[in-house]
């Protein structure tokens, strides 16, 4: 199965609905990267992808890249330099154990979409939206085959 095929039509539609619900009152930005495999350090390569991705030129650095290895069952939380100066030291540890709950279970969509809201909540509250703020970033899921 392909990675673009490991989530169905409404399960991907349930995602970026979350991305676009944790963005709703916020400047901050949010996406998923999935991969198949990740033969590197999951941090690393999550890096990698936030800069092809071009997180790392939000206005206000705010940018959040959840990452995902499916069949290597690696995932990864990474934040931009301005919101990981103003969340608590072990955040992103917090979503992540919140979110390997649900992969145990094998509820993979609930998880992200969980992961995704809890950062949305942080964005919110450390980067209101003001009128004049734009969507920077896409809020739909990237695969390896586009960077």
């Amino acid at each position: 199965m392909s990675v673009e095929n490991f989530f169905s039509k409404e399960e991907k539609k349930q995602i970026t609905d979350a991305i676009a619900a944790a963005e709703l009152n916020t400047s901050g930005e949010i996406r998923l990267h999935m991969e198949g495999k990740c033969k590197i350090d999951v941090l690393d390569r999550a890096a990698y992808v936030f800069a092809k991705l071009k997180m790392h030129e939000t206005e206000q650095r705010n940018g959040v890249l959840f990452y995902l290895a499916v069949y290597d069952r690696k995932f990864a939380i990474l934040g931009d330099r301005g919101i990981n100066k103003l969340v608590p030291e072990n955040f992103w540890d917090e979503i992540k154990k919140t979110m390997l709950g649900y992969f145990k279970d094998g509820k993979f969509v609930d998880g992200l979409s969980t992961g995704i809201l809890m950062a949305g909540q942080q964005l919110k509250a450390n980067f209101p939206y003001h009128t004049d703020d734009l969507n920077e970033l896409s809020d739909e899921i990237s695969f390896d085959k586009n960077l």
